[in-house]
């Protein structure tokens, strides 16, 4: 194996793991659980000339990643993956850093509180107080974008829709990472790959979102699943997923759905890729070309708007 190939294996083995240690501690607490998935930002790299602020908006805590030369006019508001449990703005915020610097502007990624502690529709209706104290700083609603990965990516997405739900000015754009959106558990890829996912099984799924629902949660519910939502008037919407991952039909089907309800969508499914793969963003070339690539859909609509 060549050292790209290593580079990309690295996420395979960070994943195959963190799965080797849950199955070996199959009653690991939530803060052993939290310490495991923090070990998320290894395979990212540090992107050069981006410094980090920590900052509280709308009493929610969180990361500026504000790249040099960038618009201070222009922001995504990054959520991060890991079951609406784990994860945090800190075991994100390269990859936040990565994405604001391909597209020219800064990035806010929210430590959101998370499950079990705080369930749905807590972690949306935090994301949303952010976005509405943006607005109330001067900021566009057309300069924000809302991104995120797995049940980041989730949130991104369900965002948006509850701003939709309460007439507020939608953001210019969303994009999804490997997003994780049915809490019902439906996808015939759960099964037919489960063998080259590394890391996502039902099993663990049905946990995770055992812990975001709650005792009352409805699965159906659009904004905690939104394969079941209206996306009438959703904002031009990016997604991306790795071929061999257990989620890539969550990709599909919200890029099949979406389209269908008139919106622009751009669907990447990357062949030989883990879940969330951008998160090797400066080990992998296929990441960066990933991410070049969601630069070039950004700013391609940027000049036809001009």
């Amino acid at each position: 194996m060549n050292q790209q190939g290593q580079n990309e294996q690295y996420l395979t083995d960070l994943y195959q793991n963190w799965s080797d240690r849950m199955t070996a501690n199959p009653n690991m607490t939530i803060e052993d659980f939290r310490s495991l998935f923090d070990e998320w930002h290894q395979p990212t790299l540090e992107p050069e000339n981006v410094c980090y602020k920590s900052e509280s908006i709308a009493g929610i805590e969180g990361i500026w990643a504000l790249p040099q030369g960038a618009d201070r006019k222009k922001v995504i508001l990054y959520t991060h993956g890991g079951g609406f449990a784990v994860g945090s703005a800190s075991s994100h915020r390269k990859l936040a850093g990565h994405l604001a610097k391909a597209l020219g502007v800064t990035a806010f990624v929210v430590d959101y509180k998370r499950a079990p502690e705080h369930v749905f529709p807590s972690q949306v209706n935090e994301v949303t107080a952010v976005y509405q104290a943006l607005l109330k700083q001067g900021f566009e609603a057309k300069n924000l974008l809302t991104a995120g990965d797995s049940a980041g990516g989730n949130l991104a997405i369900s965002t948006v829709l509850n701003l939709k739900k309460n007439n507020i000015e939608l953001p210019g754009a969303v994009i999804a990472f490997s997003p994780w959106l049915d809490m019902e558990h439906l996808g015939e890829t759960l099964v037919t790959n489960d063998a080259t996912d590394a890391l996502i099984t039902t099993d663990l799924l049905k946990g995770m979102s055992s812990m975001f629902l709650g005792e009352s949660g409805n699965p159906a519910d659009p904004l905690a699943n939104p394969l079941k939502a209206d996306f009438t008037g959703f904002p031009r919407l990016y997604i991306n997923a790795g071929s061999i991952e257990s989620l890539v039909d969550n990709a599909t089907r919200l890029n099949d759905l979406a389209k269908n309800q008139g919106v622009d969508v751009t669907l990447s499914v990357v062949d030989n890729m883990q879940h969330v793969f951008p998160c090797l963003a400066g080990h992998s070339k296929v990441a960066d070309a990933e991410i070049a690539q969601i630069a070039q859909w950004y700013n391609n609509a940027l000049a036809v708007a001009v």
